[in-house]
């Protein structure tokens, strides 16, 4: 299982964000051991001061595929739900100073929680999925897969002329604006349309 992310893809978010929009999708991985589920608490890590939560619509991969055309990339999944995007801020302005990759702030361990998935057809309109994040009972991050500058089918594409995606994959697929620190002791809850699929704390 491998997890893909792709960055910049809400145009307010990378205003926000001061960082220029790209023609193609900006791509990078996280580690299997990114991954955490069942609602696991999310443990500071000592290595950050800054860490940064970034909620985004996560696709589970549901088959075998390869230089997928956008027109069948529909079938390759059948799941979505929410997942946290956490980066540590503070790591990657200094990796970004310096010219390195970007995995010590964006793919340590635990760095993607990731909510229950929910089935494509119980959503009211799968092209137009809303979700959003609250932070201590108020809510700070709102999204809808129809701002995206790549939709969904667009990314898996482009994805699978270099990855071969398998099933079980997960594809993070952007964060819209609003994002920001966390801290412990905070009590994360993420939403797809009005089901809470996330729900935990920051220890």
């Amino acid at each position: 299982m491998k997890i893909l992310a792709v960055g910049m893809n809400y145009p307010l978010h990378a205003e926000e964000m001061k960082d220029t929009l790209s023609s193609e999708p900006v791509f990078f991985a996280k580690s299997e051991a990114s991954l955490l589920v069942n609602n696991k608490p999310f443990f500071y890590p000592d290595f950050s001061s800054d860490i940064h939560y970034e909620t985004e619509l996560v696709v589970k991969i549901n088959r075998l595929g390869k230089c997928i055309s956008p027109r069948f990339a529909h079938r390759y999944y059948s799941e979505i739900t929410v997942g946290i995007d956490f980066t540590a801020r503070d790591l990657q302005r200094q990796c970004k100073e310096k010219g390195w990759p970007w995995e010590i702030a964006k793919a340590f361990d635990h760095s993607a929680p990731v909510g229950n998935m929910v089935a494509i057809p119980a959503l009211s309109d799968p092209h137009n999925i809303r979700f959003r994040l609250d932070l201590n009972g108020n809510t700070v991050q709102e999204g809808c897969s129809a701002d995206m500058i790549f939709s969904i089918d667009q990314l898996i594409s482009r994805m699978s002329k270099y990855f071969t995606v398998k099933t079980g994959d997960l594809i993070f697929t952007g964060t819209p604006s609003g994002v920001g620190p966390v801290h412990i002791g905070d009590h994360l809850q993420a939403y797809l349309e009005n089901q809470r699929v996330l729900d935990f704390w920051v220890r």
